[in-house]
């Protein structure tokens, strides 16, 4: 130990209980007082161009819709743009968009100018030809497929279980043999009609 005994120790704690308290300290950090913190709006992401009209125009939403964004969110263009505020993809894309439609390109050339400048990952959902059409055929055939042979063996299990049900009362199943001996199946008989009654 330091040499700072009991009582000594039990001193300088009344010291500090002492301080009047009502002094208040004051923070260091601007923007912090009595009512609160007041937060910096520019603190989540970059800061951003104000929000026009033609911004929320259905075209563009359309086309923003059919598009993915690359910052690794999954989402397409027009929803991580006004969901996510970190991404700084998503309204540079959407600046693209805007630029391609006032320069009076179509929907379709502007998807084109994205696949030739960002490839086919630039859109949610692959063009339908050449070896994408198996990823949408593909399922949809196998569900069907997997349908039919289930619809086939509960029908030919339906045919079985009524063959073997119009057989004659006391003749056994077809396919099973019986290993129990006359007696055995005269007490078994028994107990079933003591069950029933």
């Amino acid at each position: 130990m330091n040499g700072c005994g009991r009582r000594e120790f039990l001193g300088r704690l009344a010291a500090l209980a002492a301080v009047p308290t009502g002094l208040q300290v004051q923070d260091s950090l601007a923007g912090r007082g009595d009512v609160g913190t007041l937060r910096d709006p520019y603190s989540a992401g970059q800061p951003r161009e104000v929000t026009r009209i033609e911004d929320y125009d259905e075209r563009i939403k359309a086309i923003e819709h059919r598009l993915a964004c690359n910052c690794g969110c999954t989402l397409d263009v027009f929803t991580c743009r006004t969901t996510d505020f970190t991404c700084t993809y998503s309204p540079k894309l959407h600046r693209e968009v805007v630029a391609m439609d006032k320069a009076g390109k179509s929907a379709q050339e502007i998807l084109d100018a994205f696949v030739a400048e960002y490839g086919e990952k630039a859109l949610m959902a692959p063009k339908p030809e050449g070896f994408n059409l198996w990823g949408y055929l593909l399922p949809g055939s196998l569900i069907l497929a997997a349908g039919a042979g289930l619809f086939a063996f509960v029908s030919r299990r339906r045919v079985v279980v009524a063959a073997a049900g119009t057989e004659a009362p006391g003749a056994q199943p077809s396919g099973t043999s019986s290993t129990a001996t006359p007696e055995e199946l005269e007490r078994l008989r028994q107990a079933l009609a003591e069950v029933e009654d």
